[in-house]
């Protein structure tokens, strides 16, 4: 007679990672504006967390732009860069390929699941002109897709450019069609799901498509 299978409880979250990711939240939607300076103090306010990783995760922003230290000034949130944004796109276009023909060869049926989960919640909040509820079901399918791909070096190398993409996207939000973008998360989470790499990076490449046309509006007004 088998012991029953106990299922261990997942881990618990770091709290330098809790501190990435609330910090990494209001730098995506302007609540750290581009430029302002950088206050431990506020920061240990508003996220509850204690000093020791919110440190940690300034160290982690530093690193991949997202915050720039200035002689005298300290930490400051870095600047929107608009006419850089579309070499941005360039690179996240050659990685975001290889995460996704990955992700659909080796994807799990649970992770597929919750793929298309998350697309049909941006589908519904794009439907409704829910920004926030947008914007949360992007990030979680971001999230899913990158554990499914199982190339951790990919997506270390992609995550600040799809910090810095969020940003853009949030800061020019009126001058873009939230269901398009939808619907090409959409295509994406499927073409994953189906187990089609083909398929998968030329959802990537739409999705690629996508982002590059808004940013090509707001340069050239």
């Amino acid at each position: 007679m088998f012991a029953p299978t106990i299922k261990s409880a997942p881990p618990k979250p770091r709290a330098a990672d809790l501190a990435y990711d609330a910090i990494e939240s209001m730098i995506v939607t302007l609540q750290l504006k581009p430029g302002s300076p950088i206050v431990e103090s506020e920061l240990v306010e508003i996220t509850g967390l204690g000093r020791t990783p919110l440190r940690e995760a300034l160290m982690r922003m530093s690193s991949n732009g997202l915050i720039i230290q200035l002689p005298r000034r300290g930490l400051i949130i870095s600047d929107i860069e608009v006419a850089e944004h579309m070499t941005l796109i360039e690179t996240r276009r050659v990685i975001e390929r290889l995460i996704a023909s990955s992700a659909a060869r080796r994807s799990t049926p649970p992770q597929r699941k919750d793929m298309l989960e998350c697309a049909d919640k941006m589908t519904a909040a794009a439907t409704c002109g829910d920004l926030n509820a947008y914007m949360a079901a992007d990030q979680t399918l971001d999230h899913v897709i990158h554990e499914a791909c199982r190339n951790p070096s990919a997506v270390a190398a992609v995550t600040p450019l799809i910090i810095k993409c969020r940003r853009f996207w949030y800061a020019f939000q009126h001058e873009v069609d939230i269901e398009d973008g939808a619907r090409c998360h959409l295509l994406l989470a499927r073409a994953i799901a189906d187990g089609s790499e083909e398929q998968a990076i030329k959802a990537a490449d739409s999705l690629m498509d996508y982002l590059e046309l808004f940013a090509r509006k707001i340069i050239n007004g």
